[in-house]
């Protein structure tokens, strides 16, 4: 492995929907039969982890020939939407659970935060996990009694150090089962989006001690977290898994600038068929459309220009009263630049017909050149959220003459914003 501490090769796994293990004994013996007349596995062919479409296997590949190698004292951030296989990887990571095919190879200690109450026995108290998890990771008591006055100040839990952990708030629990992880000097710490538990004083604290065990002690550490400025700020590297699969690694902006739009999404999608979506389905974004100021199609816009963006949408709900739609324009790295609400122009909808579409016109589109993505949102005061939809479409915007003097902007990146000035 040389230098390498994680080397994950050809790691796939598999679950059987509806039940629980990895498998049954008719599972085998189909599997055994079909090895020994030399024929293909019976549940080698079986759905992927994609949460675009609906399932139609009894089975399902969590993740699926994943490859990929770290080095001491990287620092990787694991992203990707819900049910991308994040979670799973980093308990096979953990030995929480053996992968159905592949191989994996560690090399150190390894100390995990992968949920509330991983690695903690409810009964008990504070001080005895302490110790507990620190003769897991392989510590003297003498080593582990050491680090005790700092993982208790860390986790500022003195007070019930000796009370069962059963008795804790969800952040009690999460902030001593963090101290313990990071203090107890594992060459390698795995931490999943637990942290989003404590708060978020906390949560900075522990992305500063997640630093420094990168930074000063040299350690490795495998962040998993929706929060982009966090990987940003911590992580050197990262993965991205999508439906199972490892579909990016690089550094950090190349990989959220991946995560943040994928390119299969496109103006000509049929959004209907999107399923990623959020909201109470009583309504259904079916289609974008874009025009300039004549209302011609187009297909990219110019800086400066007008646009018009026509929602196309399938209401499954005939009281359609208060209807607000929001336009939220981000960069390719996630941020968001500014929001297009109807709600803010004292524009608000009510429609009795079951397919309408609304019209929003930005009269000087504010963007630099460059490519950006829209996510959209439905809904109503009375039925709360209808339809959510996180990249519905990329937007191209070509460079021109946003202020109408001539001269066009040198910068590359941000919001131009028409302004005026006076000289007295």
């Amino acid at each position: 492995m040389s230098n390498s501490v994680i080397k994950v090769e050809n790691v796939s796994k598999m679950y059987r929907l509806g039940t629980l293990g990895s498998g049954s004994l008719v599972s085998d013996v189909n599997r055994f039969i079909a090895k020994v007349r030399g024929k293909e596995d019976p549940y080698a062919v079986i759905g992927t982890n994609d949460r675009t479409v609906k399932a139609n296997s009894e089975y399902i590949w969590s993740l699926k020939d994943i490859n990929f190698d770290i080095k001491q004292g990287d620092a990787v951030g694991i992203i990707g939407r819900n049910g991308a296989g994040k979670s799973t990887l980093l308990k096979i990571l953990s030995r929480v659970t053996a992968p159905t095919t592949g191989t994996l190879k560690i090399k150190g200690r390894v100390a995990s935060l992968l949920e509330v109450g991983t690695g903690f026995h409810p009964d008990l108290s504070g001080r005895d996990n302490i110790f507990m998890n620190g003769a897991i990771l392989g510590m003297s008591r003498l080593e582990i009694r050491s680090k005790f006055d700092e993982i208790v100040d860390f986790a500022g839990v003195e007070k019930y150090i000796d009370t069962p952990v059963k008795r804790y708030s969800s952040g009690m629990y999460v902030r001593l089962a963090f101290a313990v992880a990071a203090h107890l000097e594992p060459d390698i710490l795995i931490v999943d989006e637990v942290l989003a538990v404590g708060d978020a004083e906390f949560q900075k604290k522990c992305l500063g001690k997640m630093r420094d065990v990168n930074n000063k002690d040299g350690r490795t550490v495998l962040f998993v977290s929706h929060n982009i400025p966090s990987i940003q700020m911590l992580c050197s590297s990262a993965i991205l898994l999508r439906n199972g699969e490892l579909e990016k690694k690089g550094t950090v902006p190349e990989v959220i600038r991946a995560y943040t739009f994928n390119e299969n999404q496109v103006i000509e999608s049929d959004l209907s068929k999107r399923v990623d979506r959020n909201g109470n389905g009583l309504a259904t974004l079916m289609k974008i459309e874009l025009f300039d100021q004549y209302l011609n199609p187009i297909q990219k816009v110019i800086t400066g220009t007008s646009l018009t963006i026509r929602l196309f949408y399938h209401f499954n709900n005939t009281n359609k009263n208060d209807l607000v739609f929001r336009i939220i324009f981000l960069d390719m790295d996630g941020n968001i630049l500014f929001l297009c609400n109807n709600e803010h122009s004292n524009k608000l909808f009510s429609n009795e017909e079951s397919d309408f579409f609304v019209d929003c016109t930005i009269p000087k589109i504010p963007l630099f050149h460059g490519e950006f993505r829209i996510n959209i949102l439905c809904h109503s005061k009375s039925l709360g959220v209808l339809d959510e939809v996180e990249s519905a479409m990329k937007l191209e915007v070509e460079e021109g003459d946003f202020f109408g003097t001539g001269k066009i902007p040198t910068l590359k990146k941000g919001v131009l914003v028409d302004h005026y000035w006076k000289e007295y």
